[in-house]
């Protein structure tokens, strides 16, 4: 029986104690501390299996492998999991993605205004400038055509802006996902930006609401605004709205305005052809403005009549038509000199009305006949002589008795350089100055008749010379002015304070800053030509301080007055007596002095030539009663000119000039003359006296021969007086 058989795992006694804790210690072969040397016991290659608690059990059996069919369900298990987690994690990141880009899209809309507040902003505002006949002179700021509805254009024209930029527009709600695709994939091919994947409406917004800055912000806002657009308006309204509003070059905005300023016509009646160009300059306006580049905006109306063919807008034959006989009639772009003086007119708006805000109409003193005069004078008298004397740049400004501006040439080319040489240049007047030293002079006790020594000069080292570097010793005041002697200007300069001769050149209307020192007699220190001609002003109307100016009034388009011009509060800055002086002084330069080739039958005018240092400046400011002209030339680099004086090419474009401007006018006399037209006739009809050089001394002086060394002291006594009866009667 069983009952007598020993079983191996029989009963144990449990043990308790010490001996218990350690009954079941076991020390292996590589629990043993080796000795020192000895070595270690390797490793068993195979892992040893663990030891039953119970040696009396069996050991275990070893289990069968899995099955292929087993193999092949768990790998299947395994594979649906996978997908599983896959499809999971996948739902996961899209739905955080949405909620990224909902975010995105609220913190983009929390930029923009309010939708509900969103309207159609007003029109850029435009500058009209208009001459004193009411005609206009200039646009400026952004020339903005009236709105033209989409019933009255010719058919092709919406057709070609659709062909060329959005052809999906009818099938999208603001923005094509086509398009940007193939936009996407037509950029990777070319390695770069070939073709932008906005709509025509992603456009308007953009042009109405946004900046033009290629960021991604301003790239959502312009979504936004598009789905905003279309949910508010219809196709028909935002094509309109579009081809209102979008810019093509030259500061044209709108069909209306572009074809205004490139064909001369109403974009009511555009040709297909022409219809094709405006579509194309949409894409770089600046770049394929026609009156700049006509070349690449022929190009380019063949691609937009191309892209219209593949549309069905046209058939082949129109397009083919229209490619091979262009009908072109581009007006060139504006570059006459009266933009020099809008130019101007737009430096100092801001100061009149301040920010414009709204189209307005600004008025101004411009005569256009005068203008077109002054433009030729300077442009052709320079293009025939500017090599002879070395001369590239001209300017003039011709002036009333009050100040107001009837011409301005800021140079001879605007389209080449809009540097106005007449308001912003700044030049050595030279002897052109010499006038507010006799002024001073004249009002510090000295008279016409008043001798003065002209020699040599020694101021601290400096050593002042004449222009024919002769000396003439004592002379008149007159002499000396006409003569335009340089050391009694300086000696006269010296006598009556540099600080004196600087407070009168700025009562009369000099704003620059002058250098009270010895040379300031010489005009060493730098004016603008505007502001001498102005300064010439009180000589001509009796005395009285003028502002120049060209702005008589500013009005809106609708006749709102924003600005009427105030008359000048300046007074009498000369003493009516001391005018008639300097009126008959300066009338001798013209007489006998270095003006002497300035004809002006009929009338009694003054003036003074001036010339700087080595040539490099040349003016001329000569006056009448109706008018204050100057005239500067020389060289943008301040280089020396080939001896060009101011009695020599200023006084003749002068002379042309002022005849043309006096044509039909009344004759009157300058302030405080005693002669009237009967002086005037026969001082001007008396011939010219030949003069080695234009800037040398006169031949003759004061109607008898000028002083020599050798030559009597002109006696003072005789004077002007003298003068007179010397030069109609013959004494």
């Amino acid at each position: 029986m069983a009952w007598g058989r020993k079983k191996s795992g029989g009963r144990k006694e449990p043990q308790f104690g010490l001996g218990a804790s350690l009954a079941e210690l076991r020390l292996g072969p590589r629990d043993r501390v080796a000795p020192a040397g000895e070595a270690k016991p390797k490793k068993q290659s195979s892992k040893r299996k663990a030891i039953d608690s119970d040696d009396d059990d069996a050991p275990r059996e070893r289990k069968p492998r899995a099955s292929r069919a087993s193999r092949k369900r768990k790998s299947s298990s395994r594979a649906r999991g996978g997908f599983f987690r896959l499809f999971y994690w996948g739902a996961v990141l899209g739905l955080w993605g949405a909620i990224a880009v909902v975010g995105v899209m609220v913190w983009v809309g929390a930029h923009l205004p309010a939708i509900q507040s969103l309207e159609i902003p007003k029109r850029p505002p435009t500058i009209q400038i208009t001459g004193l006949d009411g005609g206009v002179l200039a646009i400026r700021g952004e020339m903005a055509g009236a709105n033209v509805a989409l019933k009255d254009l010719p058919p092709y024209l919406p057709k070609a802006f659709i062909a060329i930029e959005d052809r999906r527009f009818y099938s999208h709600y603001g923005v094509d996902p086509i398009g940007i695709a193939r936009a996407a994939v037509t950029n990777i091919l070319h390695r770069g930006v070939s073709q932008g994947g906005s709509t025509l409406t992603q456009q308007l917004a953009k042009n109405l609401f946004l900046t033009q800055e290629r960021t991604f912000q301003r790239k959502l806002q312009e979504v936004e605004l598009a789905l905003w657009l279309e949910r508010k308006h219809s196709k028909a309204e935002i094509l309109e709205l579009y081809l209102n509003r979008v810019y093509f070059g030259s500061g044209a905005y709108g069909v209306e305005a572009a074809a205004q300023r490139y064909f001369g016509k109403s974009a009511k009646h555009v040709t297909l052809a022409e219809a094709a160009m405006l579509a194309g300059l949409v894409k770089s306006p600046s770049r394929l403005a026609p009156n700049r580049n006509p070349e690449g905006a022929e190009q380019r109306a063949q691609t937009v009549l191309t892209a219209m063919a593949d549309a069905k807008f046209i058939t082949e034959a129109q397009a083919q038509a229209s490619i091979g006989h262009p009908s072109y009639n581009v007006k060139p772009a504006g570059a006459g000199t009266v933009n020099y003086v809008a130019d101007w007119i737009g430096e100092v708006l801001d100061d009149l009305i301040g920010q414009i805000d709204q189209s307005v109409v600004v008025e101004t003193s411009i005569d256009p006949k005068l203008q077109a005069v002054a433009e030729a004078a300077v442009i052709d008298e320079l293009a025939a002589k500017s090599v002879k004397f070395n001369v590239s740049q001209g300017a003039l400004v011709a002036m009333t008795a009050d100040g107001a501006v009837r011409a301005m040439v800021g140079g001879r080319n605007y389209a080449e350089s809009q540097y106005n040489r007449a308001v912003t240049a700044k030049r050595q007047p030279g002897s052109a100055f010499k006038p507010f030293v006799y002024l001073t002079a004249i009002e510090s006790g000295l008279t016409p008749e008043t001798i003065r020594q002209d020699a040599p000069l020694d101021v601290k080292g400096w050593k002042p010379e004449n222009y024919s570097h002769e000396y003439f010793g004592a002379v008149t005041l007159t002499q000396a002015l006409a003569m335009s002697l340089n050391t009694v200007a300086v000696r006269l300069g010296m006598e009556v304070g540099p600080k004196n001769v600087v407070r009168t050149a700025h009562r009369l209307g000099i704003s620059s800053k002058l250098d009270a020192n010895a040379s300031i007699a010489l005009g060493t220190s730098e004016v603008s030509l505007v502001e001498l001609v102005g300064a010439y002003v009180p000589f001509a109307n009796g005395g009285l301080g003028v502002s120049p100016h060209v702005v008589n009034k500013i009005r809106t388009v609708e006749g709102k007055v924003l600005y009427a011009r105030p008359a000048d509060q300046l007074g009498q800055v000369i003493d009516p007596r001391n005018v008639a002086m300097m009126n008959t002084m300066m009338q001798e330069t013209l007489l006998s002095g270095t003006a002497h080739k300035a004809e002006l039958p009929g009338w009694m005018a003054a003036g003074k030539t001036g010339t700087s240092q080595d040539f490099r400046d040349a003016w001329f400011i000569g006056y009448t009663s109706n008018l204050v002209t100057g005239v500067w030339l020389g060289n943008d680099d301040n280089s020396p000119t080939k001896k060009a004086t101011g009695g020599g090419l200023p006084v003749e474009i002068w002379t042309r000039f002022m005849r043309a401007a006096h044509q039909g006018v009344p004759v009157a006399a300058l302030p405080g003359s005693q002669a009237g037209g009967l002086f005037a006739n026969i001082a001007q009809a008396a011939p010219p006296t030949n003069v080695a050089a234009a800037n040398a001394p006169s031949a003759t002086v004061a109607g008898r021969p000028a002083p020599t060394r050798a030559s009597v002291r002109p006696e003072a006594a005789s004077g002007l007086d003298g003068w007179l009866m010397d030069r109609l009667f013959g004494r």
